[in-house]
């Protein structure tokens, strides 16, 4: 498979809004790009936004423009489902090793539903962050590129993987594809493997795991997308109930000697725009209340903070909770701490607790190879400072490449 990348191509590792933007930046300069990611579509976390902050728009458009240009580019090859295993070698000249995931489903796929249809097996649905379930052969989601079905792994070799096949009109359904292991070439590697959620259940004091109305940011945003898996209700995980009373808790896991010493930028910014799903779900009988150390929230992000701040169902308490327990009668929240605005002793009661928990680095940078890490690989960033900062990335992986094509002419 070495043919498909050479030392004039630019390998991205990463399908997330910022290895789009490096690959689209790249290939629009007339570069060949390689774009590997290791689930099985583009769109990374932010495919799983329900809106952005401050304007609460969705991201859907921003995303099918970017899918646009990607399926107009012939410079860009997507390969989903391949993850990079090694590095080796010097700028202008790599040499990566990818491992590539049978899908069990071809390019003859339409996209039609049949194989979900046919198979019972149903596995946790990570796209809503394992808060349901769905169908063993799946679409990820409506957004989801390629357009191409998934059988997972585990039916394969079952009966619901010969259903899936028998109910495929189109022959879509390839039970014999297995796992692969390809090197390819590229002259510069951009590094935009995103983020992930810091682990809520390290954060003992907040009971998250053990109560199951403690949840974190990222759960919340799921919640309240019609597609998610309550379909855009906003209730208590324990018993369906709605949750008009709600506690945001700022800094979970974030500037923390303990956890993560870093600000990671956009958790003030989520929690805000998240008091504006309670209340447009619940109106004024919505009670949102964001416990805060401060509220970062700078330049053209500070009018919202302000429009929040001005809404009369959200209460901001200044202050870090000590610890979150729970009242067995009705499962509500209790949250136990001093405000630091008159330092008063409070046990305060809520329907539910969102922790706004920190990003860290989703896959470390490879220790022996000059890649140019960018997006949330680089650092804590929103989206609108990730496209940014992997713009700056493809421009330097371009560089490279130039020079190597300059060197061997």
């Amino acid at each position: 498979m070495r043919d498909i990348a050479t030392s004039q191509t630019i390998l991205v590792v990463g399908g997330g809004v910022s290895g789009m933007t490096a690959a689209l930046e790249a290939a629009e300069c007339g570069k060949q790009v390689l774009l590997v990611e290791k689930s099985p579509t583009l769109g990374g976390r932010t495919a799983l936004l329900y809106r952005y902050f401050p304007k609460l728009c969705h991201p859907t458009c921003g995303l099918e423009i970017n899918l646009r240009r990607l399926k107009g580019n012939r410079n860009v090859r997507v390969m989903t489902m391949a993850e990079v295993v090694r590095v080796e070698g010097r700028r202008g000249d790599y040499s990566v090793t990818l491992r590539v995931a049978p899908r069990f489903v071809n390019e003859n796929c339409t996209a039609c539903g049949a194989c979900a249809e046919a198979v019972g097996a149903e596995i946790p649905n990570p796209w809503n962050y394992n808060l349901n379930r769905m169908k063993a052969a799946y679409l990820p989601h409506a957004m989801a590129y390629p357009q191409r079905y998934v059988l997972d792994a585990s039916i394969a070799g079952t009966p619901d993987a010969e259903k899936a096949r028998t109910a495929c009109k189109y022959g879509a359904i390839d039970l014999e594809m297995k796992e692969q292991t390809l090197t390819v070439s590229a002259g510069a590697v951009v590094w935009a493997t995103g983020w992930k959620p810091y682990d809520a259940a390290k954060i003992q004091p907040y009971g998250y795991g053990r109560y199951a109305n403690v949840i974190t940011s990222v759960e919340f945003e799921r919640l309240a997308d019609p597609h998610g898996p309550t379909g855009g209700r906003i209730v208590r995980p324990s018993d369906g109930k709605e949750a008009k009373n709600i506690a945001f808790i700022q800094c979970a896991g974030s500037r923390d000697e303990n956890h993560l010493r870093h600000c990671s930028r956009i958790c003030c910014m989520a929690s805000l725009k998240h008091t504006q799903f309670v209340r447009e779900a619940y109106g004024e009988a919505a009670r949102s209340t964001i416990y805060y150390i401060d509220i970062r929230a700078i330049d053209r992000f500070e009018d919202f903070y302000r429009k929040v701040r001005a809404d009369r169902t959200v209460k901001f308490v200044k202050s870090k909770p000590a610890r979150i327990a729970e009242d067995r009668a009705s499962g509500d929240v209790v949250l136990h701490g001093v405000d630091t605005e008159g330092y008063h002793r409070y046990a305060a009661q809520h329907d539910l607790a969102v922790l706004a928990i920190g990003m860290e680095t989703a896959v470390p940078l490879p220790q022996d190879a000059e890649v140019f890490p960018a997006g949330c690989a680089a650092d804590a960033l929103d989206v609108n400072r990730s496209v940014q900062s992997s713009t700056a990335a493809a421009l330097r992986a371009i560089q490279v490449v130039n020079r190597a094509a300059r060197a061997e002419s």
